[in-house]
């Protein structure tokens, strides 16, 4: 018997191990493997991604584990009937649960919906494409089911759990570090794409949304080893022909400030271009009225050339811009893109029908022509009631109302007819009204529809104007679209860019959605501060983006800054303020922008001063002069510094401190010590006056200079006394002396008239 046991015992073993090893065989089989020459992708037959490696180092990327199907879709309730009666009827994502590969097609299943969906692969050795294809929905649905297959309202198209990494890019939808970077693009405009937070990793999503677009919208994954990231996108972009994201902040003006001006003509171009070249501008931003003329925002989308500015319209305006170029200067365009104003040809006197609504009803009663209230058929609750924006489209004419109410019989009430000079009319019960979509920015302007052609209309109107001789482009207002905000932000600011030719070298704007990264190379720039608070607002505000836009590969605009004359209620824009913003914008390579004003420049004594510290800092962007060593010390936004040219008239860079209290805590003076060489050093200057400064020490250990190397005489003064003339920004050296001593003196100075 044992002879016999043993036998069977070992064949049952290798027949059981058998079926296991058929089995693992199947189920390897089964797996769908999408891959290129950087990284593998494997995702199991339930749909869900089992393995993301990356090939040249083996990492797996993604959180083990969590089982995620890739794909899934959303719907606004349950439609196959069985279903409906057997699950709540709310929204609902359904998640894939098989999939299989047919060519460069995934066929992906969903658990309970009958319907499929097919998904289009693009395999390039640079990323992996996925894009909605089509659905399978041939006999899923019962005859008397009268739908137009499938019910999905929302497709996502790619999800997967990606580990954290010590950077995460939100707009860019990337996480990287010195290793890797796995990251999740969208190749259209229509795509939308998100992240969601979970613990120790994020899941990077695409989706196409039924509304905006289904079929061929699509997205990119690459996972690339960190320094061939933005050869990828750019391979993506030449690809998919998107704009040239990675072109353009690769470009040699990426980093470089520009002078803004909101009132430069042909009578004063060439005031703006010698402050602009005082303060070493390479680039200059036009506001749209300085050649549409007065108005502000009341006549946005008119965008007419002011003919007495500008006599010959456009001609004269590429005339002013080509003197502009010839003096090293290259002007770009500030446009409010998505606005239309309250006063222009699309408000007064009919209002344009493709302006948006952001809630719709339908008249309850007749309207007269005379009637202060207006009756609605739906309940107002939740409406706009914000000053200036409770305005109803009431067919021809724009009408404002006090207040409204949410109890039968619905009604707006304390209404004023025909506001905006529009055209009083009156219409019948049914008819449909809603409420305009008013700029919440003093609510002087409208918003575009965008699924209407007008934007596309205002698009062609700034693109000749562009056309004039513009080179770079502020995208302003851009938040001022309809929802869903994740789509229109970009595709609004899309259907201006693809008409600008060329194509801007970088371009700015006022909001961003993940398209934009391609557009708007310069991300954003900052509203103006006031001098008294500027230092502090920088620290708050883009000293705080700052380093999580380099996580998008971006750099920021650290301006506008506005320019104030010393008056009673402001000491004025002055060179450390100045030096502050500009020096750790330049830490991470960010430039900054200069409001111009002709009146303030020419009124404030300290201009000079003022555009020299700009000046210098925009050499040292232009040369990339500051070492990583340096940049990281900028950084530190507790420490104030200064640019200075040394004795060989080269640029040294020192940290200061200011002098707190300085000649009796008065304002007027402004005063920073330093060391260099082993020596102190002070740098001060009067805010606005030409008067002098009495100092309680001997002037023969003194030395005074206009900047270092460029010693000037002292004023005449007596023992234990030193005069010094306080105006334009000035240093002083004193030898044999304390940092206390030399500080302490400047506070017991005395300014003289």
């Amino acid at each position: 018997m044992k002879k016999i046991i043993i036998p069977l015992f070992v064949l049952i073993n290798i027949i059981l191990m058998s079926c296991v090893q058929k089995n693992e065989s199947g189920n390897l089989e089964n797996d769908v493997v999408i891959e290129n020459e950087q990284f593998k992708l494997v995702i199991g037959n339930n749909a869900a991604a089992k393995s993301l490696k990356l090939k040249s180092t083996g990492e797996e990327c993604l959180m083990q584990g969590e089982n995620m199907a890739i794909i899934s879709v959303t719907q606004e309730r349950p439609y196959h009937n069985e279903i409906k009666l057997g699950h709540p009827n709310k929204k609902t994502t359904y998640q894939a649960d098989t999939i299989y590969r047919e060519g460069d097609k995934l066929i992906v299943g969903f658990e309970l919906i009958p319907y499929k969906a097919v998904i289009q692969v693009k395999e390039t050795p640079d990323y992996i494409g996925f894009s909605l294809y089509d659905f399978i929905t041939d006999g899923v649905y019962p005859s008397y089911l009268k739908i137009t297959p499938p019910p999905a309202t929302e497709v996502c198209i790619l999800q997967l759990p990606i580990r954290n990494r010590e950077n995460f890019g939100e707009w860019l939808n990337v996480s990287w570090d010195n290793k890797a970077a796995i990251n999740v693009l969208a190749t259209d405009e229509y795509a939308y794409i998100d992240f969601e937070k979970r613990n120790g990793y994020k899941i990077l999503k695409a989706s196409a949304i039924k509304d905006i677009k289904f079929k061929g919208t699509g997205a990119a994954l690459i996972v690339s080893e960190s320094d061939k990231l933005l050869d990828n996108i750019a391979q993506i972009e030449n690809d998919f022909n998107l704009p040239k994201g990675v072109e353009s902040r690769r470009n040699d003006f990426i980093n470089a400030s520009y002078y803004w001006t909101a009132n430069i003509n042909p009578t004063n171009v060439d005031q703006h271009i010698k402050y602009a070249k005082m303060g070493g501008f390479r680039l200059m931003n036009i506001y749209y009225p300085s050649f549409e003329g007065g108005g502000g925002y009341g006549i946005i989308g008119s965008y007419e050339i002011d003919k007495t500015l500008y006599p010959n319209g456009k001609e004269d305006l590429q005339k002013m811009l080509d003197k502009i170029k010839a003096e090293g200067i290259i002007p770009g365009v500030h446009f409010l893109h998505s606005h239309i104003g309250r006063k222009s040809q699309y408000v007064t006197p009919v209002p344009d029908y493709r302006l948006n609504l952001v809630k719709t009803f339908n008249l309850s009663e007749n309207l007269g022509r005379d009637d202060t209230t207006v009756y609605v058929e739906q309940n107002p609750e939740g409406s706009v009631m914000a000053e200036g924006c409770r305005v109803l489209k009431v067919g021809t004419e724009l009408i404002s109302y006090e207040n409204f109410t949410t109890v039968p019989p619905y009604k707006f009430t304390g209404c004023k007819r025909a506001i905006d000079n529009t055209t009083v009319n009156s219409l019948p019960k049914g008819y449909s009204i809603g409420i305009l979509d008013v700029s919440e920015f003093g609510a002087t302007s409208v918003y575009i529809n965008q699924k209407t052609s007008l934007q596309d209309e205002i698009a062609e109107k700034i693109a000749a104007i562009y056309d004039a001789g513009f080179q770079f482009f502020y995208f302003d207002g851009s938040e001022g679209v309809d929802p869903p905000f994740g789509i229109n932000v970009a595709l609004a600011q899309y259907r201006v860019f693809k008409r600008l030719k060329p194509q801007p070298l970088f371009a700015e704007g006022a909001a961003k959605t993940h398209f934009s990264w391609h557009m708007l190379s310069g991300g954003n720039a900052f509203d103006v501060f006031r001098p008294e608070v500027l230092k502090e607002e920088t620290k708050k505000w883009p000293a705080e983006e700052a380093p999580r836009m380099r996580q998008d590969f971006t750099r920021i605009n650290f301006g506008w800054l506005g320019y104030w004359v010393p008056s009673e209620t402001t000491v004025g824009t002055q060179p450390d303020m100045l030096e502050y913003v500009t020096s750790v914008a330049a830490a991470w390579d960010c430039p900054i922008s200069i409001h111009s004003n002709l009146e303030a420049f020419e009124a404030h004594p300290r201009t000079p001063d003022n555009l020299e510290v700009v000046r210098r800092w925009e050499e040292v962007r232009a040369k990339h002069w500051l070492t990583e060593e340096q940049k990281n010390e900028l950084k530190n936004t507790e420490q104030e510094h200064h640019l200075l040219l040394n004795e060989q008239n080269q640029f040294e860079l020192v940290p200061y401190e200011q002098i707190s209290g300085a000649a009796g805590n008065s304002r007027e003076i402004r005063a920073f010590i330093f060391q260099r060489k082993g020596e102190y050093y002070v740098v001060y200057w009067h805010i606005s006056g030409n008067k002098k400064l009495e100092l309680p020490i001997d002037n023969n250990n003194v030395k005074l200079y206009e900047n270092l190397g460029q010693e000037i005489n002292l004023i005449p003064s007596q023992e234990n006394q030193t005069i010094i003339p306080a105006d334009s920004r000035r240093y002083l050296k004193v030898n044999g002396v304390t940092k206390e001593q030399l500080i302490d003196c400047f506070v017991k100075a005395k300014i003289l008239n």
